[in-house]
């Protein structure tokens, strides 16, 4: 595989594929870190979570239009808003998910499962009526173009450096949010017993939706990400909603920790297996290592200790 290479070359590779795998590993983390919450306290195998991104990602692309069209001389900060929006759009979409139909499905993960998939091909149909069928892209401000010049051979893009930026400040932000916040005390004495949790005044069903618009609203904020490294389209979060359950079960439901460290694996690994192989087979060599590790440690690589 690595034939007709110079370890110089070599070195160059690694390090751009890493640098690519990175903008990746972003959009993994950012949509994990929901996906996590959600399926670590309420048990629900959210399949319509990558139009959830979507949703952000269109949101994103509606933003850069209008201030092209009516704001063009603040076009260059159109990104920070177009995330908040992003959040908030997917957040509020999540918590009407919950109360209208997540709410009546707890305790029936396969239930969760179909009811899931069936809103994800409902709000793909949406997306489909409502953008076309085309992808469409999102022009990227220009203080975002370029790349920074490492050495001859490696260059950094900017737009990249930009996402893992944010991906920082929202795993951090998750993380205070998680064990310093009221909302973060509640989250974890629900995942530990929701029955003591609900009898000790705790809101169960208000903590439920929260947590379920909170993770939705951070997808959101993921498909704000994604318009940096990919094209929209209405089917384009089923692509990632696969790696994304993998990036959870390998890093342990509900470990925030864990679901970084996996993002960061898998993420590496693709990317660097891409560039010498097929994606195709980036993919099955990747998912075969996973599903190897995970038949030695089944709980993935962090894993909560709870009381039962």
């Amino acid at each position: 595989m690595f034939d007709g290479y110079t370890t110089s070359e070599l070195s160059a590779i690694f390090a751009m594929q890493g640098f690519a795998g990175l903008s990746l590993f972003s959009v993994y983390v950012l949509m994990a870190l929901g996906l996590a919450i959600i399926f670590g306290q309420m048990g629900v195998i959210n399949m319509a979570h990558g139009e959830f991104m979507i949703l952000g990602a269109y949101v994103t692309y509606l933003v850069s239009i209008f201030f092209a069209e009516y704001m063009p001389i603040l076009f260059g900060a159109y990104f920070f808003l177009a995330m908040i929006l992003a959040f908030v759009a997917s957040g509020l979409l999540g918590m009407a998910v919950e109360w209208a139909m997540i709410r009546h499905l707890y305790k029936r993960p396969l239930d969760t499962l179909l009811a899931t998939w069936g809103l994800s091909l409902i709000l793909q149909q949406i997306y489909r009526s409502t953008f076309g069928a085309r992808e469409v892209g999102v022009s990227i401000p220009d203080w975002m173009m370029g790349s920074i010049a490492l050495t001859d051979l490696v260059e950094i893009p900017i737009n990249g450096l930009f996402v893992m930026a944010v991906t920082l400040i929202i795993a951090t932000g998750v993380g205070v949010m998680m064990y310093r916040s009221l909302w973060g005390r509640q989250v974890r004495a629900v995942v530990q017993n929701r029955t003591m949790a609900g009898a000790v005044g705790i809101d169960t069903g208000r903590t439920d939706r929260l947590t379920f618009g909170i993770g939705c609203g951070i997808a959101g904020v993921a498909g704000s990400a994604f318009t940096m490294i990919g094209s929209t389209g209405p089917t384009a979060g089923q692509l990632y909603i696969v790696d994304t359950f993998l990036v959870v079960v390998f890093g342990g439901a509900a470990s925030l920790l864990g679901t970084i460290a996996s993002a960061f694996t898998i993420s590496q690994t693709q990317s660097i297996l891409e560039f010498f192989l097929s994606g195709s087979m980036a993919k099955v060599l990747t998912l075969l290592t996973v599903v190897g590790i995970l038949m030695l440690r089944p709980q993935g690589l962090f894993s909560l200790k709870l009381r039962k």
